[in-house]
């Protein structure tokens, strides 16, 4: 009892240092503030609003954008505030062409979703709500003016007609949350490059049963340029400033005992599965996920493996595994599955006669690797024989009584249940 309690603290402690390195990682990455907007040193390529816009917003916008030159994004959640300054600042949005995106659970209302129509790429995944223009001012010539100024900033963002109709409609104490068939139908949403968004050839009424989009999938009424080939457009290669945002990494799923195998990248020796994880967080986006062997009697050869894809799972009581999620991911579920753990469940010099799923070997000049993965893959195998002399793998439906034979690999398959040691946020 005392052996299996240490086996189980053993296995476990890499994961814990894995989880502390990580957080502490993610901690140390710096945060800026001006306001409303944050930039973060990590993504120093994004500006974030988060609240009311105020009499100083426009100002504090400007602080944000130098202390991160490199902005191509503007992600919003706000209710709106002063028009006057909002109108500035999406001027400012305009013309340093930023892209806006409204997040998932997020809202952007009233004179905030100026700033949106500012964006020469912008994506609805949250709330886009807007109301009747409005002015605090009782002349009615200066009401008049003000008015007349923001539609002709709305016009200057190639706002669809049908948005500035839907605003004129909706009462100044009510507000107009677009659907996601408006936001398609209107084409609300615009890529880089798309031609201008024109008024509907035919109106149709807003409709509130349709189905929202997919998370990566923007969008639009306008239709997309022309492709050529990539060699001739290197800018077609490259996904526009929301993609690459949409598809950053936002968190990581811990696994303990699970294998994820296949779809390398790169493999690589490392200190630890912390050093494995920021290995595949530092290739921008291209590694989606890692196993790491803890196995201290691997003392060569590499031992941390980096992945395009999850890969196949398989279980090993060596390994942790982690898998990066977008913001478009969901949080992974417990799943169960038929294992033959390597380190646990492998015999030497152990034939399991008769219970062949098949008169003829599974395989011949295979590996023991090969044949386990093979009675892994297969619902119908409880267990394998492998013989060494003739590489022949037996894949078994029953399994009879164990028995001493030199020179047979002998893996009898376990369901096992596999359910995140932890979701780890990276932002």
């Amino acid at each position: 009892m005392l052996t299996s309690l240490s086996y189980c603290v053993n296995r476990l402690l890499p994961v814990v240092w894995l989880l502390l390195a990580v957080q502490s990682c993610s901690a140390h990455a710096a945060v800026q503030s001006f306001g409303p907007f944050t930039v973060d040193d990590a993504h120093s390529d994004v500006i974030s609003l988060n609240g009311e816009i105020d009499a100083g917003a426009a100002l504090n916008f400007r602080r944000a954008a130098e202390a991160a030159p490199n902005a191509k994004l503007v992600v919003l959640n706000s209710s709106g505030g002063v028009v006057q300054i909002v109108l500035l600042i999406a001027d400012d949005v305009h013309e340093r062409k930023l892209a806006t995106f409204i997040p998932k659970k997020a809202g952007c209302y009233s004179a905030c979703a100026y700033v949106f129509l500012a964006g020469v790429e912008r994506q609805v995944e949250g709330e886009l709500g807007v109301h009747q223009i409005s002015s605090d001012s009782a002349d009615l010539v200066s009401a008049q003016l003000s008015i007349s100024d923001i539609i002709d900033l709305l016009n200057r963002f190639d706002t669809p007609i049908e948005v500035l109709t839907v605003m004129f409609k909706t009462p100044p104490n009510d507000m107009h949350v677009f659907t996601p068939d408006e936001v398609a139908r209107y084409g609300i949403d615009r890529r880089q490059g798309s031609q201008t968004n024109t008024a509907s050839n035919e109106a149709s009424p807003p409709s509130r049963s349709a189905e929202p989009p997919s998370a990566t999938t923007i969008q639009s009424a306008a239709p997309m340029p022309k492709q050529t080939d990539a060699a001739d457009s290197p800018s077609l290669s490259k996904l526009s400033s929301i993609e690459e945002y949409t598809r950053r990494p936002t968190r990581m799923a811990v696994f303990a005992g699970l294998d994820l195998y296949g779809d390398d990248i790169s493999s690589r020796r490392t200190d630890d599965a912390a050093n494995c994880a920021r290995a595949c967080l530092s290739m921008g986006g291209e590694c989606k996920a890692f196993t790491f062997n803890v196995d201290p009697h691997v003392a060569r050869g590499p031992n941390c493996f980096l992945k395009a894809s999850q890969g196949k799972a398989d279980g090993n009581s060596a390994a942790i595994s982690g898998k990066f999620l977008s913001s478009a991911d969901p949080d992974p579920n417990t799943f169960s599955m038929g294992v033959i753990d390597p380190k646990t469940a492998l015999f030497e010099n152990v034939d399991l006669p008769g219970g062949d799923l098949s008169r003829r070997p599974f395989g011949r000049n295979v590996t023991a690797q090969q044949c386990r993965l093979a009675c892994v893959a297969n619902k119908r195998c409880i267990g394998f024989t492998y013989m060494k002399r003739k590489s022949e793998c037996w894949l078994k439906g029953t399994v009879g009584t164990p028995r001493f034979v030199e020179g047979m690999i002998s893996g009898l398959k376990k369901m096992t249940t596999f359910a995140p040691a932890s979701i780890i946020t990276l932002e």
